[in-house]
């Protein structure tokens, strides 16, 4: 089981920080930790660390966007994001994340300014996250659930399924309203008018001094929504954040020209000494059928040369290189009337010398030997016994037997077998 650190960002970069241990089944560590953020850079060397940024100073959305290749869908979202910005396209920087089941991608976006402020505080304390994720996505999607959470000025909202933005300085309705589950006066009294949507269930996390400070706008929140459930957050709002968190929801925006070098750096990590030791087998192995090609390569130059010295003296007048030592030495045995082909006669005789020890009551009464091809006669008490003759004489694979011509004289047989080499 994997566990990170979740560092929450304040409005100090540097000195307004939490930060709690958490596993990615979503199971607290430990309590949450505040202090400055060089203090939290122990724990981050230890275990992946995963930073909340301030959700106010990013614009999170979503995007349908047509296209599976992350490179495109980086490049499309500017031109489908720009009506909704302030700002030039040029001064801002885009992440995306996993396309929902809806089709629609959650989408990111964030002034490369901030990008850098935040990035260069994180170094200067030692701390080299794995995962930039704006807060908001700390507060989890259930589908067919409202869920809202008060973090101090800030209300996060999400409807469960393709809606969620932060508000500052609101009250709960007012979120909802913006939403558009209450109508805009809704939130001015307590006399609302019911809504067109239907019946809504609405999950609030919240501290117990925020519970109190919007107790009337929870009470007119319950006789509009099907249900309004108030779940008080006793040691703040971060380990409700870094739960979620933990199982890698969200927008990482560390993507782009933020992510590749850090990206790449950690997954090769894990495999650096395996990839070390593969370039160190594979030089080895060039070395080694280098030194042997070599060492071959000599020895085939010695032999050559003992090769045409012994030639030059059967020869001396061929001053010829040469090139085929083997049909050079076919040449020699022809030229001297040695045969090159392989003997036939003598190893066929022996077979069938083989054949006749198991049939003893046949007599031999002559042999030929022409161009390859033994005929012999022979004289068998039957038929049957020069068919095993046969049998016995092929069965070594080398020779072919066949039984040429067979005649009755009183009770022998006499016949001739002819012996070839197999397939010839």
């Amino acid at each position: 089981m994997a566990e990170f650190l979740v560092i929450r960002l304040g409005e100090d970069v540097r000195e307004d920080v939490a930060w709690i241990v958490v596993d990615d089944s979503g199971t607290r560590q430990g309590p949450p930790l505040k202090g400055a953020l060089a203090d939290a850079a122990p724990e981050a060397a230890k275990r992946p660390t995963i930073v909340l940024v301030p959700a106010t100073t990013v614009l999170t959305t979503c995007v349908q966007i047509p296209v599976r290749s992350r490179a495109k869908l980086q490049a499309a979202l500017p031109f489908a994001l720009e009506e909704q910005l302030a700002d030039d396209v040029e001064n801002l920087h885009f992440a995306a994340g996993r396309r929902r089941d809806s089709g629609m991608i959650p989408a990111a976006v964030v002034a490369h300014e901030q990008m850098r402020v935040w990035l260069a505080a994180l170094r200067a304390a030692g701390i080299e996250p794995n995962r930039l994720v704006p807060e908001n996505y700390g507060l989890a999607r259930i589908p067919g659930t409202l869920s809202l959470l008060v973090a101090g000025r800030q209300i996060m909202f999400n409807d469960g399924a393709d809606v969620e933005f932060v508000m500052q300085d609101v009250k709960p309705s007012d979120a909802l309203a913006a939403a558009g589950y209450l109508d805009a006066g809704d939130s001015e009294g307590t006399d609302v008018e019911p809504t067109n949507r239907p019946a809504t269930h609405l999950l609030v996390f919240c501290q117990a001094a925020d519970e109190r400070r919007f107790q009337y706008d929870w009470d007119a929140l319950r006789h509009e929504l099907d249900s309004v459930d108030v779940q008080v957050l006793p040691d703040g709002v971060l380990p409700r954040l870094a739960v979620t968190a933990a199982t890698r929801v969200g927008v990482n925006l560390l993507q782009g020209p933020y992510g590749a070098r850090t990206e790449l750096g950690s997954a090769f990590r894990p495999w650096r000494k395996a990839a070390v030791l593969v370039v160190v087998l594979a030089v080895v192995g060039f070395v080694a059928k280098g030194v042997d090609y070599f060492r071959l390569s000599r020895q085939e130059a010695s032999l050559r040369a003992q090769f045409t010295a012994e030639y030059r003296e059967i020869r001396p007048n061929d001053t010829r290189e040469v090139m085929d030592p083997v049909g050079t030495v076919n040449s020699i045995r022809r030229s001297l009337g040695t045969p090159t082909a392989p003997q036939v006669f003598l190893p066929s005789l022996e077979a069938l010398g083989r054949a006749l020890q198991e049939h003893g009551t046949t007599e031999v009464e002559a042999i030929s030997y022409r161009a390859g091809v033994i005929d012999v006669r022979l004289t068998a008490p039957d038929v049957a016994t020069l068919d095993n003759i046969q049998r016995t004489v092929s069965a070594s694979g080398r020779f072919a037997a066949s039984i040429q011509s067979t005649d009755q004289v009183g009770d022998k047989v006499n016949s001739r077998i002819q012996i070839r080499e197999a397939g010839a």
